[in-house]
C-alpha cells in the first residue's frame, strides 16, 4: 500500500470499476486505488477516477472507514490507507513460505556482511520491521519484528521520505514531530528536506549516530518490477566496528540482497 510497502500502480485493476455492478468489486477497487496513489485522495478524485457517482463513491468509504480499510486524512477531506488494511498487508508479507524465502536473504546477508540486518516498510508515519537477523556479535541494538521507528532520524525512514513524491513528502515532513534522540539527530525541517533530496540523488540513505549514540546504519531500497520503493533492507552496528565509511563499503552486499528480495515481494 501506498503507507504499507508503497505497491505497485493498480491502474489496470480499477480500470474497470466503473462497469462493475459488484459492490464488492468496487470496494476492492477503491482500495486498489488509495493503496497505490501514494497520498490522500478526496472523494472527487476516487469518484471520477472510478468513474462511480459521488453519492456511491462516498457510500462506499463510510462502509470502509467503519470497518477500518480506509481512515480520514489530516484535512478530513481525504482518504488513505486504514489500519485494518495495513494489517492485511502484514499477515501477507508474513505468509510462511514467502517469509521463510525472505528470512534466508536476510541471513545470507549477514553471513556476507557480518553485521545485523534489517528488513522494514512504511507504516503510516513510521518504520516497520518486518524481519531481521542478529550478527554474532556480544553487544548490538535489538528491536523486535514489528516494531516501528522513527521516519526522520534511521537510515531506512529517510530513505523512506526520499522514496515518496515531493509533495508527499514536504506534507508529511510538516507533520513529524522531529524529536532530537541524540545530538546528531536531523531536527530542521529544511535540514531533513535537504538530506532526502540527498538521498534520492545517490540511491541510499546513511544514519549517522541519529537515532542512537554509537550506532551507525545504512539502508538501500527494495524496489518492485516498476521501479517504486516498497520495502528496504538495513545495516547497523556500533560505531566503534562500522564506520559510514565501511557501512557504504557493503553497499553492494547490500543492494544484491535487494535484488533478490524484490522478487519476494
Amino acid at each position: 500500500m501506498n503507507e504499507f510497502l508503497f505497491p505497485a500502480s493498480t491502474d489496470a485493476a480499477v480500470s474497470g470499476a466503473s462497469v462493475s455492478s459488484s459492490s464488492s468489486e468496487r470496494s476492492l477497487a477503491l482500495l486498489a486505488l488509495v493503496a497505490s496513489e501514494g497520498r490522500a485522495l478526496s472523494l472527487a478524485e476516487l469518484s471520477a477516477r472510478l468513474g462511480l457517482p459521488k453519492a456511491s463513491a462516498h457510500r462506499i468509504c463510510a462502509q470502509l472507514q467503519e470497518g477500518g480499510w480506509l481512515m480520514r486524512d489530516a484535512d478530513e477531506r481525504s482518504f488513505s490507507v486504514g489500519p485494518a488494511l495495513r494489517r492485511l498487508a502484514l499477515d501477507t508479507l508474513n505468509n510462511g513460505v514467502v517469509r521463510g524465502l525472505r528470512h534466508e536473504v536476510l541471513a545470507d546477508l549477514v553471513s556476507k556482511v557480518g553485521e545485523t540486518c534489517n528488513f522494514t516498510t512504511l507504516d503510516g508515519a513510521t518504520v516497520l520491521y518486518l524481519d531481521r537477523v542478529e550478527a554474532p556479535w556480544p553487544w548490538r541494538l535489538t528491536l523486535d519484528v514489528g516494531a516501528h521507528v522513527p521516519l526522520h532520524c534511521t537510515a531506512s525512514g529517510k530513505l523512506f521520505l526520499a522514496s515518496m513524491p515531493a509533495a508527499r513528502r514536504d506534507a508529511l515532513i510538516e507533520r513529524l514531530r522531529l524529536e532530537p534522540l541524540t545530538p546528531t539527530t536531523i531536527t530542521a525541517r529544511d535540514t531533513l528536506r535537504a538530506e532526502c533530496e540527498a538521498i534520492a540523488a545517490r540511491g541510499y540513505s546513511t544514519d549517522r549516530e541519529e537515532f542512537i549514540a554509537g550506532l551507525s546504519a545504512a539502508a538501500v531500497p527494495v524496489k518492485d518490477a516498476q521501479g517504486q520503493t516498497r520495502a528496504a533492507i538495513a545495516i547497523h552496528a556500533p560505531s566503534a566496528r562500522m564506520s559510514i565509511d565501511d557501512a557504504v563499503a557493503r553497499l553492494p552486499a547490500l543492494q544484491a540482497a535487494a535484488a533478490r528480495m524484490a522478487e519476494l515481494l
